[in-house]
């Protein structure tokens, strides 16, 4: 916390970094099975996940101790659906994780936060948790902190259940609630991500999941079974799907007018609305981007599946988290 003495001056280490850049991606459900809900009321689920070379940018300026935090959070200049960015400031998952990391380690972390995004907002992609994420991330570069990855990924789970997973990224199978994670070596695969403008309200989706599948149970099997294998066209999975089309039926709409264009199975990511396909490469990714937004006029971009670039500390890239850091706290 703050220094109040009266002749206390605030200071940092000298050579402490003054800026990171950080890289927040979308995630896609490669593969996504759901159980009935619990006693409490949550779904368990097995999941194959996956990061994106598709993402939003944060600019994480260091301040002086005695300075209060700002944020502004706006749409990049090159994101292709936008909507209003109109939620209390302190609702935003990037301003709740700074906070509760103060929090935690009982001291402040003045910084100016700018968060530029190209991730739709509610399209299935946890563009929001993956700002909480590489909040995280960056907060631990710019005043060297030295946090484990394992801690980060404990203490984010207040945050929301795919924030966990966003800490690293890259491949993993994903259960329970979010809780248990299982890093595996994925390889890439291209797909192209549509943005219908259609709203697909998770909780109403899982409520039409429920109404569909009142009996539903884990296949967790075959998760794994995809998980061990190259991804291909028709081999993604999501029992939320048809739930999702229920609550939108405009939906199924853009998923025809999708498949017409790609003559290949198109996916939904998450609880929706945001629709995907794979490619057999970043050329032919790219090729039905453009056609999807000429023809059917969605937007549409290409991308890999990847795990998140490293920070940029001071423009240099940031040594890997798993080399340096050292230091655990109490959860």
């Amino acid at each position: 916390m703050k220094d109040t003495a009266a002749n206390a001056e605030p200071r940092y280490s000298q050579g402490m970094p003054s800026v990171v850049h950080a890289f927040a991606p979308a995630k896609v459900n490669l593969a996504l099975s759901v159980g009935s809900p619990d006693a409490s009321g949550m779904h368990p689920i097995s999941s194959l996940m996956a990061t994106c070379a598709f993402g939003d940018d944060l600019e994480v300026k260091r301040l002086l101790p005695d300075r209060f935090s700002r944020y502004s959070i706006d749409w990049h200049k090159e994101a292709r659906r936008r909507t209003d960015i109109d939620w209390p400031i302190r609702k935003d998952l990037a301003v709740r994780a700074h906070l509760m990391l103060e929090a935690r380690l009982g001291r402040e972390l003045p910084v100016q936060l700018k968060l530029e995004k190209r991730i739709p907002v509610g399209g299935g992609l946890g563009g929001g948790s993956s700002n909480g994420a590489a909040m995280l991330r960056a907060l631990d570069a710019l005043f060297e902190l030295n946090l484990r990855a394992e801690f980060l990924e404990s203490i984010s789970r207040e945050l929301g259940s795919d924030v966990p997973f966003l800490v690293r990224g890259g491949h993993a199978i994903v259960e329970g609630t979010g809780e248990t994670l299982e890093r595996i070596d994925g390889t890439d695969t291209h797909l192209v991500l549509v943005f219908p403008e259609i709203s697909c309200p998770t909780g109403a989706v899982y409520r039409s999941f429920d109404a569909l599948r009142p009996n539903a149970q884990l296949a967790s099997s075959r998760v794994r079974a995809l998980a061990s294998e190259r991804i291909a066209p028709h081999t993604p999975f999501n029992d939320l799907a048809d739930a999702a089309y229920a609550v939108a039926p405009a939906l199924v709409e853009a998923r025809r007018s999708i498949e017409s264009i790609a003559e290949l199975p198109v996916h939904v990511s998450g609880s929706g609305s945001t629709l995907f396909v794979v490619c057999d490469s970043d050329i032919h990714a790219e090729a039905l981007a453009g056609a999807i937004e000429m023809r059917a006029h969605l937007p549409a971009v290409a991308t890999r599946t990847v795990p998140p670039k490293n920070e940029l500390v001071d423009g240099a890239p940031r040594i890997a988290r798993e080399h340096h850091a050292r230091h655990d706290h109490d959860e």
